[in-house]
């Protein structure tokens, strides 16, 4: 049949057929779905183990209270760090209880002083049992008991520090002008005796020598002066440790 020209062919209306097919398939599935959802039931400890092992893998934690206002914010690492601490303290603690038994059989414990200060475990010689009136050179009895205490610093990382004190006598030798110099000398013969005849490490130790400028009595009597005389050996406290160690409240306890 031929067709007239000048007439347009009349168009269907409504969507092609395929789209109801494909529409129908859609809502078929979405009520499928919505079956299975309603029939299922959600355990929420299992997913809540799912999304905290993903969170550990991807590593994301959840934070603690920091410890030294840097890097240690995980409470895991907190935890660490007071069992390191306990540790430490109880080396002290050890450390202490064995230097008075050592003291106590010397017969010495009236006269060499152990106590725990807030920098650590600090062990103080009367400057008489180490040295003669003036003098720097090692007593032999100073080495027999520094001999017997080194051990204890071997058994340790700690640092220590060894300072020299004097009383308010004057001094003006060639060899010791002032009791600076005395003070000095003496703190580091103590530290070469240590490093150099019974071989511990010298990046462990450092000398300080105050002369007669921190006494600790007033020195108005012999008495005085002799107790002013004296070394001080101050085993110190791990720096790493040293805030927590003062936020836990171990500091004062000995």
């Amino acid at each position: 049949m031929s067709r007239k020209p000048g007439k347009k062919e009349a168009k269907k209306a409504g969507s092609p057929s395929w789209m109801v097919t494909y529409g129908d398939m859609m809502t078929l599935l979405l009520c499928f779905f919505v079956l299975l959802f309603s029939m299922s039931t959600l355990d929420l400890e299992k997913f809540s183990l799912i999304i905290s092992q993903l969170q550990q893998q991807l590593g994301v934690l959840d934070g603690g209270r920091t410890i030294s206002r840097e890097d240690l914010i995980e409470a895991g690492q907190r935890d660490e760090l007071l069992g390191q601490i306990e540790r430490s303290r109880l080396e002290f603690e050890q450390m202490f209880a064995d230097i008075m038994a050592y003291l106590e059989e010397k017969g010495l414990e009236d006269e060499v002083e152990v106590a725990f200060v807030d920098e650590g475990l600090l062990i103080r010689f009367p400057g008489r049992i180490l040295f003669e009136l003036g003098e720097a050179q090692l007593l032999p009895q100073a080495r027999e008991i520094l001999g017997e205490l080194s051990s204890f610093f071997e058994a340790v990382d700690n640092d220590v520090t060894v300072e020299g004190h004097t009383d308010d006598w004057p001094i003006n030798t060639p060899e010791f002008p002032s009791n600076w110099e005395l003070s000095t000398t003496r703190a580091t013969n103590v530290i070469r005796y240590l490093i150099e005849e019974k071989g511990l490490p010298p990046e462990q130790f450092s000398a300080a020598g105050y002369g007669e400028f921190q006494p600790i009595r007033p020195n108005d009597s012999p008495e005085n002066r002799a107790i002013n005389r004296r070394v001080d050996i101050l085993i110190r406290r791990s720096v790493e440790f040293d805030l927590l160690w003062r936020e836990e409240g171990f500091y004062g306890e000995g």
